[in-house]
C-alpha cells in the first residue's frame, strides 16, 4: 500500500489523516514505508460507543489540529465497515478544500455496507465478522493484539 502511495504521489508531499482511536497503529506503519515527505494529524469520531452495532449518528470528537487546504490527504482508516462514518468524513474534510483527498484502509468489510463508499487503498477484504486487534477494539478492549482476529459472539473469545 505504501508503495502505491509513493507511486501516486511522486515528489509530492501527503498528509496522512488518523481516524482515531483504530487507525493509529496502522498508520504508524504505513507511514514508515512511504517513501515522500509526510506529515500526519488525527481526527477522532464516535459512531459505535460501546455497543457491537453501528448508531448511525457520526460525531467529531477531536477536530483537526491544522489547515488541510491545498494538501493531498490520505484519510487513514483501520475498517471501513457500514460506509455511515467515512462518507461523513469526507463530506467534511472536502469542504477545507484538500488538493487531493483519498482514503486508506487496512480493512475493508463490504458485506456491512450502508452508504456507497469504496476506499481508495485497501490492505484486505474480509467477511461480515467483528474483528479485534492491530487497533480495532470491542469496547476499548484487544487493541494491543498483534494480529487482527475475530471475537466471538460471547466476547469471551478471540481467535
Amino acid at each position: 500500500m505504501a508503495r502505491q502511495i509513493t507511486r501516486d504521489f511522486r515528489g509530492q508531499r501527503v498528509h496522512l489523516v488518523g481516524v482515531l482511536k483504530g487507525a493509529c497503529i496502522f498508520l504508524s506503519d504505513l507511514i514508515r514505508e512511504i517513501s515522500l515527505e509526510t506529515s500526519i494529524d488525527f481526527i477522532a469520531v464516535s459512531s459505535y460507543g460501546k455497543r457491537r452495532e453501528a448508531s448511525g449518528q457520526v460525531r467529531v470528537l477531536k477536530d483537526l489540529d491544522s489547515s488541510i487546504a491545498g494538501l493531498n490527504v490520505i484519510l487513514v482508516e483501520d475498517i471501513l465497515d457500514t460506509g455511515l462514518t467515512l462518507n461523513y468524513l469526507l463530506r467534511i474534510l472536502r469542504q477545507r478544500k484538500p488538493k487531493t483527498m483519498r482514503v486508506a484502509a487496512l480493512l475493508d468489510k463490504p458485506a456491512r455496507r450502508r452508504r456507497p463508499v469504496s476506499a481508495d487503498y485497501v490492505g484486505f477484504t474480509i467477511p461480515d465478522e467483528f474483528v479485534v486487534g492491530y487497533g480495532l477494539d470491542y469496547a476499548e478492549r484487544y487493541r494491543n493484539l498483534k494480529d487482527v482476529c475475530v471475537l466471538t459472539r460471547n466476547h469471551r473469545h478471540v481467535h
